[in-house]
């Protein structure tokens, strides 16, 4: 397939993006006999249309767990703030629990307990701002340069700042989580900082909403050995559950969520 038009290009490339798979810069310039430049021109095209998010090499579909934190706030927060409370026993009382971004941990600051003697540690601006109305529970805001995509701070700067931190418990963000690929991300700085939170975490929780789950992101976070518990919806599909078990995983489903 040689020299076809930019347009007819890009809506190939479209397709197979929409059909969930990731496409490399360098073989799509030979499978079109194009430039790499050309290939990087619809990549960036494709990605401002909101169809992909543009790695190093390439682009991956831009799935709900790609898409801007602003997206992902207004998505799925009936599940999302029932995989939050189904988390709450697994915090034990006088924690000091860190959110990371992610908007399913947004709900966890909206329901974890006043009364039972938690600080939060967070990087997610999200998440300290709800924290911040509530008035009830510490604080410790991990800064550095704002994210607005990831919605938090995860780089050089965070990461330093997590270093000193002696956590009890973190609710880790996940943009997929799969058996085989263990918690992936997509981007490389948020998948760094991740990295560096689980070390100083004592456990490890991930949320994870149906749509992640048995998906891949270029950035492996951890391996399903490196989390102490998954929880997942009520409805969360039998055989990524069963999977997750086989490979070591200790998963927990959600009740059904209830609305408010």
């Amino acid at each position: 397939m040689t020299n076809e038009l930019p347009s007819s290009r890009r809506s190939l490339i479209a397709s197979r993006l929409s059909a969930g798979d990731p496409v490399n810069s360098t073989a799509l310039a030979s499978e079109f006999a194009v430039s790499e430049d050309a290939i990087r021109r619809d990549l960036r095209a494709l990605d401002a249309a909101g169809i992909c998010q543009r790695v190093y090499g390439g682009a991956v579909p831009l799935t709900t767990g790609g898409a801007p934190i602003a997206v992902r706030l207004s998505a799925g927060l009936i599940e999302k703030r029932a995989l939050a409370r189904a988390a709450l026993p697994l915090i034990p009382n006088g924690s000091f629990v860190f959110l990371d971004n992610g908007s399913t941990n947004v709900m966890a600051a909206e329901v974890l307990p006043d009364d039972a003697d938690l600080a939060i540690g967070t990087n997610s601006i999200e998440a300290a701002a709800t924290l911040a109305v509530r008035h009830s529970l510490p604080m410790v805001f991990v800064g550095g340069g704002v994210d607005f995509a990831i919605g938090g701070c995860v780089d050089g700067t965070a990461i330093e700042a997590v270093s000193r931190l002696n956590i009890d418990l973190c609710l880790l963000g996940a943009c997929t989580l799969s058996a085989q690929s263990g918690v992936s991300a997509f981007d490389a700085s948020d998948a760094a900082f991740k990295r560096a939170l689980i070390a100083r975490s004592r456990c490890t929780i991930v949320l994870v909403s149906n749509e992640k789950l048995g998906g891949r992101a270029p950035h492996q976070v951890a391996g399903i050995d490196g989390i102490d518990h998954v929880v997942v919806s009520h409805d969360a599909p039998e055989a990524e559950i069963a999977e997750l078990e086989i490979a070591g995983a200790h998963v927990l489903r959600a009740e059904p969520p209830q609305a408010g």
